[in-house]
């Protein structure tokens, strides 16, 4: 079975999230945040962050306009300007970055890497997570004290943290877990700001 990592930088010096990296032998990152770069953390930007991932001979990819969670895609938002993962996952360029992924797991072992630190808070499991758990993928996701979560471990902490139901008489296991990753979608996605507020 294939297998791929998820880790957010939150707000880990630089050594600790290279730490982070080789305690589980991650030898490639695919940035999947929208735009490579960090206000608030700048050793994440990426003039900073590939040549001191290079230094430890971990490869770097950034794959922001495949996957990442704001789309240049007008159809991918609503009237009210959020947007719909459902609609992100249907296009060419989001599955461009799947495959992409797909094929780089052959070579690498690959984390995705996003901002977030709690991988129920971000797109990279919300959305990027979602539609490569269906291609007997395992997926772990590396969080900030350096223990691993499993996709199905995640996905369980989620149905909890939106007090869903794990059982029901009218839906299967499997449409309840739907259900929690489309509830959580609408509660995390971007939404453009307001011209006149800008």
């Amino acid at each position: 079975m294939k297998e791929i990592y998820t880790i957010g930088h939150s707000n880990h010096s630089i050594e600790k999230f290279v730490e982070l990296l080789k305690k589980h032998d991650i030898t490639a990152i695919g940035d999947v945040r929208s735009h490579p770069y960090s206000k608030y953390n700048p050793q994440f930007s990426y003039e900073a962050l590939k040549p001191e991932l290079k230094k430890h001979n971990i490869a770097y990819v950034f794959l922001g306009k495949e996957l990442g969670a704001r789309s240049d895609d007008p159809s991918c938002y609503n009237q009210e300007g959020k947007v719909q993962y459902a609609r992100m996952a249907q296009t060419e360029n989001f599955k461009k970055g799947i495959e992409r992924l797909n094929q780089g797991v052959e070579s690498y072992r690959i984390a995705m890497m996003c901002a977030e630190k709690d991988p129920l808070m971000c797109h990279r499991t919300i959305l990027i997570a979602r539609h490569l758990r269906a291609e007997d993928m395992l997926i772990q996701h590396i969080l900030e004290d350096g223990k691993l979560e499993t996709q199905t471990e995640a996905e369980q902490r989620l149905m909890d943290l939106l007090k869903q139901s794990k059982q029901d008489l009218f839906a299967t296991p499997e449409q309840l877990i739907e259900q929690a990753y489309d509830m959580q979608s609408d509660k995390i996605a971007y939404i453009e700001a307001n011209d006149e507020q800008s």
